[in-house]
């Protein structure tokens, strides 16, 4: 089903070119029909600063490469498939939005969700909120995203037996690429891993989103920039030219 829906070469990865609806409905029947296949699905996303740093950090390239499918979580990568590609991206899938599609289709088909991420405190407040959201849907579990050894281990167990068709996992990159590259061939009984990033911090309502305006224009990382400059003016001064390059360079 995934292997069916076209994709798109943009900064050299290679993306889904579906629309957020059609990515809801995917990762619903996906998660349905892989549970206990031993190996869960891997869905994850790509911006700007992913392709930046796929071009001088190989990890992550491998990393993202290894997805099952790849969305495009960037204004700017479906502006430039427009200009660059044989075919367009549709629409932006950001997974801040994709989450809600998602929720609201699993709760009239019963599809179980399991959250794993952002700290102690925004962790339970995300969960909260989801809850008072949605609240038919199934959520079997949650945890915070610090966890290191024994502690790790015991959680991917549980997370295992809980068995949810959803696994959201919010611990940024490259530590969610990371935990699905070792931890899925443990995870038989969940049917979806999808990676969330910071998620779980504008669920808790500790991160806004851009104006609207914003983010269809592509600039939703200025919005970003503005809110937390002295954490991301160096970041998006370095990566912001190289995602250019990499997009111009590497799309078709």
């Amino acid at each position: 089903m995934v292997a069916a829906v076209p994709t798109v070469t943009v900064g050299g990865f290679s993306v889904s070119a579906a629309d957020r609806q059609t990515a809801a409905t995917m990762m619903i029947r996906a998660a349905s029909e892989r549970a206990g296949a031993g190996r869960p699905l891997y869905f994850t996303s790509i911006n700007g600063e992913v392709i930046a740093r796929a071009r001088v950090e190989p990890d992550i390239e491998t990393l993202f490469s290894a997805a099952d499918q790849i969305l495009a979580d960037g204004q700017p990568l479906v502006l430039a498939s427009r200009w660059l590609c044989r075919d367009r991206l549709p629409e932006r899938v950001a997974t801040t939005d994709l989450f809600h599609d998602v929720a609201r289709l699993a709760e009239q088909t019963g599809t179980t969700f399991y959250m794993l991420g952002a700290d102690e405190e925004e962790n339970p407040k995300a969960v909260a909120a989801v809850r008072a959201a949605y609240p038919k849907l199934r959520l079997v579990g949650h945890s915070h995203g610090f966890l290191k050894g024994a502690a790790l281990e015991e959680k991917v167990d549980e997370i295992n037996r809980l068995a949810p068709d959803i696994l959201w996992l919010g611990l940024g990159v490259p530590l969610e690429q990371r935990f699905v590259r070792t931890f899925s061939d443990r995870l038989g009984n969940v049917g979806v891993i999808k990676t969330s990033g910071g998620l779980f911090n504008f669920l808790s309502g500790k991160n806004s989103r851009a104006p609207s305006w914003m983010q269809k224009a592509g600039f939703e990382w200025l919005w970003r920039l503005l809110l937390e400059p002295r954490r991301l003016f160096w970041r998006y001064l370095t990566t912001n030219p190289r995602a250019l390059y990499a997009i111009l360079r590497y799309s078709e």
